[in-house]
């Protein structure tokens, strides 16, 4: 039993070597806007990446030297790529050889808006399938607590390895904000939580290696509920901001005049902004991850739920302000041609996954408006089973257009042309706020 022990403890301690010399061969499943930066990060640092995904597209683009992430420059992608630091292939047979293996794949919601773990089951079942003695498996992926303990535990132990001696599982939540300049995936803290300890220690070093602080946890579930407590912070913060916007508006009160005037007390209150509702990868979706799971164990989150529904109302509240303001124009809805700026779910990204402003145009082509829109990081989208193309945002589509709304408050939009041109603006956004003039109607 000794000698068993003294075995296992070494191949503990073989990859804690390969950890700290850069000889370990890093793999990352699921090379989207999170997997992706993350095997940046590691190659910058000396680390031989592979990155495996799915999609032959993507996997074609990283080895043509072509990056599809904002985040990620092509310039960067291409000098790694020159210097052997990182491949992409479609082969699961490629996990073989690594040493670590982080799992970055999504995990949607089905239609029932329950957790769909597709994408996870698939990724532990093909690391399963080549999972040998000293490798690492660490999980990315936003999901409800237990997870990683109940779902991709079980499956890695069908190989017959032990955990936490012949290999090792922990769980490090993905905090990355696409677009974001200052906070990116070298020095946002990364969470860490192991099955076992020795777990934690070696998946702690390894991110140590490339992101400049590690925050250890006492377990996978709490590391899980990190990044969903996160992101219901802001999802209900941002409903009660939403909430607020809806009564000042029955006052006659400007909201972000309101939030700019309260954000100057230096302490006690934290400023979160209105909008069409909410958008994006994780703010629409992690919610209903732990309310799921918390049902399952017999507790009803009624403010999670609450907050939900206050931001699910928003697409509607728009509408009806679209409507009021052509009706002060003496216009109908119907027949009215209506131009969205901006289709991403938040600013200067090319992201449209569950964004509020294609909910907002679907509901004012279902009223009979005439719909287009302009963005320029997503040239097309599909609304029910029309396919849109972006438009040039000049001032001869403004002067054509009865009412342009901001649904993205995107950087690179002249809004002084935009102001100048067009006949009515509605800005959920407010971009307009440097603006006045009494054809702009401010949410």
């Amino acid at each position: 039993m000794q000698e068993r022990d003294k075995d296992q403890s070494s191949v503990g301690e073989a990859l804690k070597k390969k950890i700290v010399d850069r000889s370990a061969h890093l793999g990352v499943i699921g090379l989207g806007y999170v997997g992706l930066p993350l095997a940046m990060e590691m190659a910058r640092e000396g680390f031989h990446i592979t990155g495996i995904d799915v999609d032959k597209e993507r996997i074609d683009s990283i080895n043509a030297g072509r990056s599809y992430v904002l985040d990620t420059p092509t310039e960067t992608l291409r000098a790694f790529l020159a210097a052997g630091k990182i491949t992409a292939t479609q082969s699961l047979e490629a996990i073989r050889e690594l040493d670590t293996v982080s799992i970055c794949v999504p995990t949607p919601l089905r239609k029932t808006r329950d957790p769909d773990l597709s994408y996870v089951i698939a990724a532990a079942e093909a690391v399963g399938n080549y999972l040998r003695p000293g490798q690492l498996v660490i999980l990315e992926s936003t999901t409800y607590p237990g997870t990683t303990q109940e779902v991709v535990l079980p499956i890695l132990e069908k190989s017959e390895l032990q955990v936490g001696r012949d290999f090792f599982l922990a769980y490090s939540p993905e905090r990355v904000d696409p677009g974001n300049r200052i906070y990116t995936t070298r020095n946002i803290p990364k969470v860490i939580g192991g099955i076992t300890p020795r777990c934690t220690e070696l998946a702690a070093l390894l991110y140590q290696q490339f992101v400049e602080r590690v925050v250890s946890v006492s377990s996978p579930g709490a590391a899980e509920m990190v990044k969903l407590l996160e992101n219901t912070f802001r999802s209900v913060n941002i409903a009660l901001a939403n909430e607020m916007a809806l009564m000042c508006n029955t006052f006659g009160i400007n909201i972000w005049e309101v939030i700019e005037a309260a954000r100057t007390k230096p302490f006690g209150f934290m400023a979160f902004y209105p909008g069409p509702g909410l958008g994006g990868h994780c703010i629409p979706v992690d919610p209903h991850y732990l309310t799921w799971k918390a049902r399952m164990n017999g507790f009803e989150p009624r403010f999670i739920e609450l907050a939900t529904q206050i931001n699910n109302q928003m697409p509607d509240f728009m509408v009806s302000r679209v409507i009021d303001a052509l009706n002060n124009k003496q216009k109908s809805l119907k027949g009215s041609k209506i131009l969205g700026l901006g289709v991403a779910y938040k600013r200067d990204v090319n992201d449209i996954r569950e964004s509020p402003a294609l909910e907002v145009l679907q509901k004012l082509l279902e009223k009979g408006a005439l719909v287009s829109y302009s963005d320029p990081y997503v040239p097309e989208i599909v609304l029910g089973n029309q396919s849109l193309h972006s438009v040039e945002l000049t001032p001869t589509v403004l002067q054509s257009t009865d009412c342009s709304v901001v649904l993205t408050d995107h950087s690179t939009f002249d809004y002084a042309m935009i102001v100048a041109h067009s006949h009515l603006i509605v800005d959920s956004r407010n971009a307009l706020k440097d603006f006045s003039a009494p054809h702009i109607i401010h949410f």
